[in-house]
Formats: structure tokens, C-alpha cells, sequence
């Protein structure tokens, strides 16, 4: 063990936040030894901002309440550890670990449980990774180095301590921060775990709660380096662990999706872990919907149906929460809302809670080549920079564009007529057209016959109108003259009155 001055290598309580020094001061004072620990420590000594900080005493959980009283509160059976909440702030504290004094494991060496307290010399033997087993007191200005953890910092190397095969099997969620932290930290994987990191032992991932699974992912998914991630994922047979009927490469749209939430992180913006799910899942879902429509199932049923099946499929790895899970779907389900809206539908869409989150996986599909969103992606994305105004003029010329594509299929005989109406246009000449009676349905046929007798003897009243030269009127089916009223001659009108 090594114990050095930490001023010496760039360690300070400045660089602290004030809820850990809050606590390591209260244990301290309460007689207690305790230490900043794990993650801060190594990445306050390579220059990064910690996301959080961690802490170990010797004190037990029961003790560390009775100290802390209503602001601690202790969690977990297989590793009890205790969460002080120090304002908004949270702050995980766990007691010096001993070894197990009776193997509590499954039959593939699993640790079932470890709440065997001992020393700091016991502690750090227990620890995963060598630069993981840096011991910071703030205070005293004292930092412990038990393995040569400095030494690893400095040679960029993840190392494991004890036996790899021992170390995965007591913990196979050990395999997940291996590739997380090389992918974070750009640090290169000692040979001998990159040696057992095969098929027969990642499979140990399948004994792991999905629950647990579930929060890994989202530390890897909210790590800021997921693009460099998932090749790791593949290339150690990891991934095919984590994710059901997933294929096991980097798609142009995962890869998009990857770019934009490390772009985000960096950014310093929020990210939603389930929205990376929905990505990764969408070619499941998508071979889910169109089995489910050759079957014969309505389009709506089928997206419904689809979406809670992959999901359900998904839940047998990491259990999605369900709020997350109607995140995903409902994003899923507004995809085709979003490239076909009808037009009067386009504001409230606009204003729809899932909004944001679709329009961006809409685009995302159309930036990483995806044909099937129509161009409506860039659409969308203009929509949202325009005023009121500009809004309503885009919808206008959204909806023409619309009518002249169904009447090119009406023309190529794809679909009926029955249903084609136009829009006005920004200009004041409009130009409507009366379908052909022989090719409507019976129905039809009697709306337009009576609509052309209405038209007819309302063209015969306009003998007396007068028409400005600005205007102009094409036909008897103007917009105007197509107002359900009575027709009536000039004479059948006084001082704006009936006869």
C-alpha cells in the first residue's frame, strides 16, 4: 500500500462537490474513517468532471442511519448499501467489505450475497478493477493506493484483480463496465480478460436481473460515448445478451441515434434512455407489424399488437419500466401519424406530449437514408421554425400537394374519386371540378346530379352580379356559388330582406 500526498497529484476539495464533503465530515466527526472512493477518484485524476460521487467507511449501514437519521435511507439484499441525500443531492455510501465468511453463490459462482463487513485492507481486494482502488480523505489530504492503480492510470489499462474468470462469475455485470470504461475512458483491456471474453462465458449475463440489466444499459447509453460503445458490444459477444431479435450490427439509423445522444450529453442536455431502446428496436417491430398484417390483423390492432410484443420480447433481457415502455411505443405508433398527418390534425400534432421525441426519430430515419418517411422529416423540421402565419401558408401547400398526388393516382387508376376535394388556393382564381358521374358509386352519383342542378340555377342568377376586374369566376362550381342556400332572383330581395 501506498499512501501519498494527494496535493501532490492534483487532488483538492475545490474540486469536490459540497454534498461529499458534507458527508465524509459527518462520519468523520462521528468517529467514524471514511473516504472518497471508485470512479470520482480516477476520473478527478485524469482531468474529467465526476458525474457522482461515492463513499466507504467502516461504519454499518444501521450506523450510517443512525447517524444521518431521515436522510438515509438503505438499500439492496445482495449489497446493502445506503443512499444519504444530502439537498438535492445523492450520495451512495458503502461499508469496508470483507470476504464472505460462507460462499453464498449460484451454481455458476454468482455472488448471491456479500454483507460481510471488515477492514480497508479487505476492501479494496474486493473491488473489480485496479483503478477503481484509489481512496481519497479530502481532509487529510491522503490518498491510499493499495494494486498500483496510478501506475494503470498513467498506461491507459484496464485491469482486473484476482482471477478475470473468478472475478466475472461472482459478478457477470463486471463484463458490461469493462467495455464501458474502455469505451469511456479510451483505455485498452488487459489480455487476459480479453481471453475469456467469449459466447460460453458471457452467457452468465442471463442470470443477471433484468432489472439490473435495464440499469446498466442506461449508464451505457447515458455515458456520452455510446458510439464507441457498441462495436464493443458485437465484437465481445455481449451484445446478443442485452438486446432480443436485435441483429448484431451498427445500422446507419443506430449509428445516427448514437452520434445524436453523445452530441446531446456533451452538450449538457437530458436524455431519455428509452428513446435508444425504441432505435434499436424498430427493425424488430417493424418484422413484428408486417407478420402480424399478412395475418390479416387491422393496421391499428397491428401496431398495437406489434409493439407490445417486442417489448415483451425485449423484457426477458432488461425489464423496460412501463412508462418507458409507452414512451416506446407511442413513439413508434406516431410515425405513420407524423408522415401522412391529415391537415387539420397538423397543430394538434404539433402540440402532442410525444411530439418532440417522434419528430426526432423521424428525422433521425430520414438523415440515416430511410426512404419510408416520405421526406416529411425535413418537413416537419421547417414547420418548426415558421410563425403562425407561415404555418398556416405550409399546411395550405401541404395539403394542395396532397390533392395533386391522389389525383395522379386517381389518374393511374389506383384509388377512387370519390373522395378528391380541393383546397383554395393562395390565389384569388380557384378551379374546381365536377367528377365524372360514370366513374362514382350510385351515391355519388346523386350528390354530384344534384349538386350540378344547385350550381345550374345559381349560374342563372348571376345575370346581375357584378364582378370586379381584380376577380374572376371559372365556373358555376366557384367556392362561393357552392354554398348550401336557397338560389334567389335579385326581385326576391329587399333592403336585405326576403319577399
Amino acid at each position: 500500500m501506498q499512501t501519498l500526498r494527494a496535493s501532490d497529484y492534483g487532488l483538492s476539495i475545490a474540486l469536490l462537490s459540497p454534498a461529499i464533503v458534507e458527508v465524509i465530515d459527518t462520519l468523520t466527526k462521528a468517529g467514524y474513517e471514511a473516504y472518497i472512493v471508485g470512479g470520482s477518484v480516477r476520473d478527478l485524476l485524469l482531468g474529467l468532471h465526476p458525474k457522482d460521487f461515492d463513499a466507504v467507511t467502516n461504519a454499518t449501514p444501521s450506523q450510517i442511519r443512525e447517524t444521518f437519521g431521515r436522510r438515509c435511507r438503505i438499500i439492496g439484499r445482495r449489497f446493502e448499501l445506503a443512499h444519504v441525500f444530502i439537498g438535492r443531492d445523492m450520495i451512495e455510501v458503502a461499508t469496508f467489505r470483507a470476504p464472505p465468511r460462507q460462499a453464498q453463490t449460484s451454481a455458476s459462482g454468482m455472488v448471491l450475497r456479500d454483507n460481510a463487513w471488515g477492514t480497508i485492507q479487505q476492501d479494496y481486494a474486493r473491488r473489480d478493477f485496479s483503478i477503481n482502488t484509489l481512496y481519497y480523505q479530502p481532509h487529510k489530504n491522503k490518498l491510499l493506493d493499495f494494486c498500483h492503480a496510478l501506475d494503470d492510470i498513467k498506461n491507459k489499462k484496464l485491469r482486473l484483480l484476482g482471477d478475470p474468470v473468478q472475478r466475472f462469475e461472482e459478478d457477470p455485470v463486471r463484463m458490461l463496465r469493462v467495455l464501458r470504461f474502455a469505451a469511456k475512458l479510451n483505455f485498452s483491456i488487459d489480455q487476459p480478460i480479453l481471453n475469456i471474453l467469449i459466447p460460453d462465458m458471457t452467457v452468465l449475463l442471463r442470470e443477471v436481473s433484468p432489472h439490473r440489466l435495464y440499469d446498466e444499459s442506461q449508464k451505457m447509453f447515458s455515458a456520452g460515448h455510446l458510439t464507441e460503445l457498441l462495436p464493443l458490444l458485437i465484437k465481445h459477444h455481449i451484445w446478443s445478451q442485452l438486446f432480443a431479435d436485435v441483429p448484431q450490427q451498427v445500422t446507419p439509423f443506430i449509428e445516427r441515434a448514437a452520434v445524436n445522444t453523445d452530441q446531446r450529453i456533451k452538450q449538457g442536455k437530458s436524455i431519455n434512455p428509452a428513446f435508444f431502446y425504441a432505435v434499436l428496436l424498430w427493425e424488430a417491430y417493424l418484422k413484428r407489424l408486417q407478420l402480424l398484417k399478412d395475418k390479416g390483423l387491422p393496421d391499428v390492432e397491428a401496431r398495437t399488437q406489434a409493439g407490445m410484443d417486442t417489448l415483451r420480447r425485449q423484457a426477458l433481457r432488461t425489464a423496460i419500466p412501463r412508462y418507458s415502455e409507452n414512451f416506446i411505443r407511442e413513439v413508434w405508433e406516431m410515425q405513420p401519424r407524423l408522415i401522412e398527418p391529415r391537415t387539420r390534425q397538423i397543430p394538434a400534432l404539433a402540440t402532442h406530449a410525444r411530439f418532440r421525441a417522434a419528430y426526432d426519430f423521424l428525422y433521425l430515419r430520414e438523415q440515416s437514408g430511410d426512404t419510408g418517411t416520405q421526406g416529411m422529416g425535413q418537413w416537419w423540421h421547417d414547420y418548426q421554425e415558421l410563425s403562425t402565419d407561415d404555418k398556416e401558408r405550409a399546411i395550405q401547400k401541404y395539403n394542395r400537394q396532397l390533392i395533386r398526388d391522389k389525383r395522379k393516382r386517381v389518374a393511374e387508376g389506383h384509388v377512387a374519386d370519390d373522395s378528391v376535394t380541393d383546397s383554395a388556393d393562395d390565389t384569388d382564381e380557384v378551379i374546381l371540378s365536377i367528377p365524372d358521374l360514370a366513374s362514382t358509386r350510385p351515391a355519388a352519383r346523386r350528390r354530384a346530379s344534384k349538386n350540378a342542378e344547385v350550381a345550374r340555377a345559381i349560374d342563372n342568377s348571376l345575370d346581375h352580379a357584378v364582378i370586379a376586374s381584380s376577380k374572376t369566376v371559372q365556373n358555376a362550381n366557384h367556392p362561393i356559388t357552392r354554398r348550401r342556400r336557397k338560389p334567389r332572383e335579385q326581385f326576391q330581395v329587399e333592403m336585405g330582406r326576403n319577399k
